[in-house]
């Protein structure tokens, strides 16, 4: 009698096991949202005429800024990503506000940006030629010799 219940409490145990690694479809897939979270009520308060100090304090450092002449943008980039449990990350969604400056440090503009702004670029694959003779690895090590 011991024994047949040793072997239930192992079968038990077994199948305990086994349907642990069985999960839902929706948990597979987590939602995120990758860099700075733009809050609708901060956009309201960033309005022409307001100091980059004000708009510092409201949205905080900008992840990325630029100089264009005399005017000054700064973004702050939000991205929401769909994460797979095997490591894929799909974009679903994504948005930029840029917060342009004059050169007295004020702001000029706010433009929100979006993936419908943005376009795709090929990466060029061409080699830079390079002068002399093209040499594998080991013909190179073997010359030295």
């Amino acid at each position: 009698m011991p024994q047949r219940l040793a072997k239930a409490s192992v079968a038990a145990a077994l199948l305990a096991v086994a349907l642990a690694g069985c999960t839902s479809s929706t948990s597979l897939v987590s939602k995120r949202t990758q860099g700075y979270e733009i809050p609708a009520s901060a956009l309201q308060q960033i309005r022409p005429g307001q100091s980059q100090q004000l708009v510092q304090t409201v949205l905080g450092s900008p992840q990325s800024t630029n100089t264009f002449g005399e005017q000054t943008a700064w973004y702050y980039i939000e991205t929401k990503v769909n994460q797979t449990s095997f490591g894929l990350t799909m974009v679903q969604e994504r948005t930029v506000l840029a917060v342009y400056f004059d050169r007295n440090k004020r702001v000029t503009e706010r433009s929100i940006y979006t993936l419908e702004d943005g376009r795709a670029i090929d990466v060029e694959t061409r080699r830079t030629p390079s002068f002399g003779q093209d040499k594998t690895f080991i013909e190179s090590i073997l010359e030295s010799f």
